[in-house]
């Protein structure tokens, strides 16, 4: 579930230049980091503070030898080597003290040793140090501003810098060994909740997810979108939004999403007709969706959990649909602009066949039917995660023996000794790849949440939260619509230097409390608004990763790419509107109040869709646009007469426009 600016699963570790004895490293501490995880997750649970602790140690060990200390396009040199080897050794102690003490620093109990200070600061650094290579220096810049704000106070270290806070920001200031204490000896600093997620859940499922992938499972799934819809209109635009919402609810990162499935859809999408924009913007729409896709939703749904102290088996419920209603309006869209520009489909024999393709990858299938039986036993979903990854490699070595020793021989492979040996050390090889590939693409997201925790740990310590829910309020003038208007703005400026992890975690800590006890928004509406609104770096403008991505895939330029993306992942905005006025989706009420909700969600954001582009079943004036566009604003306002007043009027529009299609000849291409 990797988020760092260069996506790992795809290009792990970025594009360094690393020597051998470098990459023998990391592969030994990426797999003893795997097996480790499994270990405390099927085996034998570890301590809070342990299983946190050893987690960061070899994850930052692995990022100082994965990132160089001053970019992949330079050789480390002597002062290279040098810092390395400091950060190292702070790792490891970072790690080390809290194991090796923790009952001595229990029983102090807050009278912290000058020994216990002395590690903390030097943790401190060593985790800013390791985020900056690792995931960017946005967070380490804000992980440095929390802390520079702790101190700022008349008490603190910094007392000159509070005379120039606004009043409202203003706080008594922090001692370094209170600052310090806070962030590494306490359980809302660096080994908070953002961390404990991050090193139980999301590890065991990022593994899962390197498995699949180092199996085939990519092309499994864009080969099943391929044979259920490569021969409609647009079919490898619509192969696009099905394979990116399979993908990307288990890989859990836009970018890597857009790498793997784009590298197959762009090009057929292009060859098909749509301008390179469109095809990289749809890509980056979809792929940016697979994050809000249950059962994973990149991460997202174990820190959900956690936070609103919710079962993870109801978060990925009520996510299921606002899910659904994203990639159908993705999906309308990339429709509608095939009908505009006349394309078919794909010929049949330019097509996988179901049935081939069911044949070869079946067992794709069964890791993720034993996920979803065993969380539906309301088993911990870490434990869940360890049996997933259990019998995907179950299955994989099933698939191999079967072959090996049954279809093999008749097709005139006999079973030898040298035979058995090249299939074992194939095997073992995608074992350790596997290993390897789910450690380094834990990387990112895991020292984003410790340096999150840096952050958490500064607003409780100052009650900066309270504060931001104050000016929230004021700003707003206690206008929801202007409130959530401020969360979307906050979220794309976080977004231009934080991974979506850190941006939802540093958000909802801020507007949370603001959104719940100020606007009376449900507690899960909350956190399900700002996880989709922490979403939209990945596709707008001016900083869009997945639009770019898409766009070097496609030959395109960035930023039209990344307008096309906005404009296809409108439902990003749109839907969490319509869960905060209408939140029984989530929250549930009775059935048909629920049934109706979801109907006239996405006839609207449909219509939405026919009218931004100008077209449904053929050419729409811009008459019936802005009357759809009106209409949907009563669709998304909580009364049912205003409700039933939009639906008709989107229904009007549409019905005329199909009339208006029977009149006309025979469709033409509409140029645009």
């Amino acid at each position: 579930m990797s988020e760092s600016k260069q996506p790992s699963s795809v290009v792990p570790g970025g594009n360094a230049i690393q020597p051998r004895m470098v990459l023998l490293s990391i592969t030994i501490v990426a797999v003893g980091l795997s097996l480790f995880q499994l270990y405390s997750a099927g085996i034998q649970p570890l301590g809070l503070f342990y299983q946190r602790s050893i987690h960061l140690a070899l994850i930052m060990v692995l990022a100082f030898l994965m990132f160089p200390a001053f970019g992949p396009t330079r050789k480390r040199g002597v002062l290279g080597w040098g810092l390395d080897l400091v950060f190292f050794a702070g790792a490891v102690l970072t790690g080390g003290y809290l194991v090796l003490n923790l009952d001595e620093i229990f029983s102090r109990a807050g009278f912290w040793s000058d020994t216990d200070i002395l590690v903390a600061c030097i943790a401190t650094v060593t985790v800013l140090e390791a985020s900056r290579r690792a995931v960017g220096f946005g967070m380490t810049l804000i992980g440095l501003l929390a802390i520079v704000y702790a101190f700022a106070g008349p008490r603190g270290e910094l007392p000159w810098l509070g005379e120039w806070m606004p009043g409202i920001l203003e706080h008594r200031g922090y001692s370094i060994d209170r600052v310090a204490g806070q962030l590494y000896l306490g359980q809302e600093g660096i080994f908070g909740l953002p961390l404990g997620v991050a090193a139980t859940y999301i590890f065991i499922f990022v593994l899962f997810g390197a498995f699949l992938e180092c199996t085939g499972a990519g092309k499994f799934f864009i080969d099943m979108a391929y044979a259920a819809t490569g021969r409609q209109r647009g079919g490898p635009a619509k192969a696009a939004v099905l394979a990116s919402a399979g993908m990307g609810s288990i890989s859990g990162s836009a970018i890597a999403n857009v790498v793997t499935t784009g590298a197959f859809t762009i090009p057929l999408m292009k060859k098909l007709g749509y301008k390179p924009k469109q095809a990289g913007g749809i890509e980056a729409a979809a792929s940016t969706g697979g994050q809000i896709m249950p059962p994973l939703m990149g991460a997202g749904a174990f820190l959900i959990a956690e936070y609103t102290n919710t079962p993870y088996l109801d978060i990925v419920k009520v996510s299921i649909l606002p899910a659904i209603m994203y990639f159908a309006t993705v999906y309308l869209f990339v429709h509608i602009i095939a009908l505009k520009q006349g394309m078919q489909g794909l010929p049949k024999d330019e097509l996988p066949q179901m049935r081939q393709v069911m044949k070869d990858g079946w067992h794709f299938l069964l890791p993720l039917a034993v996920l979803v039986w065993l969380l539906a036993m309301s088993m911990s979903p870490m434990r869940v995660g360890y049996y997933a990854v259990v019998t995907i490699l179950a299955v994989a070595v099933l698939r191999y023996v079967l072959w090996f020793f049954f279809v093999a021989p008749r097709q005139g492979q006999p079973v030898t000794a040298t035979a058995v040996k090249d299939v074992v050390c194939a095997g073992f090889a995608k074992l350790i790849e596997g290993l390897e590939l789910g450690a380094r693409n834990a990387v990112a997201v895991s020292m984003a949440c410790a340096v999150a925790g840096i952050i958490v740990g500064v607003v409780g310590l100052t009650g900066l939260g309270l504060k931001f829910s104050s000016m929230m309020l004021a700003f707003s003038g206690g206008n929801l619509v202007l409130a959530l208007v401020m969360v979307l703005l906050a979220s794309l400026v976080l977004g231009m230097g934080l991974p979506v992890t850190a941006s939802y975690i540093v958000l909802i800590v801020l507007v949370g409390p603001a959104l719940t006890a100020e606007f009376g928004v449900p507690l899960l509406v909350a956190h399900l608004v700002v996880f989709w609104y922490s979403q939209d770096s990945n596709v707008t403008p001016p900083i869009a990763l997945a639009g770019f991505a898409g766009a070097a895939i496609a030959g395109s330029k960035p930023m039209e790419t990344s307008f096309q993306a906005w404009k296809f992942a409108k439902g990003l905005y749109l839907i969490p509107l319509f869960m905060v006025f209408n939140p029984e989706i989530i929250i549930g009420g009775p059935v048909p109040v629920v049934i109706w909700n979801g109907v006239i969600a996405i006839l609207a954001l449909g219509a939405f869709a026919a009218a931004l582009e100008g077209y449904l079943f053929t050419k729409m004036s811009w008459l019936p646009r802005i009357a759809i566009t009106a209409a949907i604003f009563g669709v998304f306002y909580p009364n049912l007469m205003t409700e039933i007043a939009g639906v008709v009027v989107m229904i009007v529009a549409i019905g005329a426009n199909w009339l208006a299609s029977k009149r006309e000849a025979p469709a033409t291409p509409v140029s645009g």
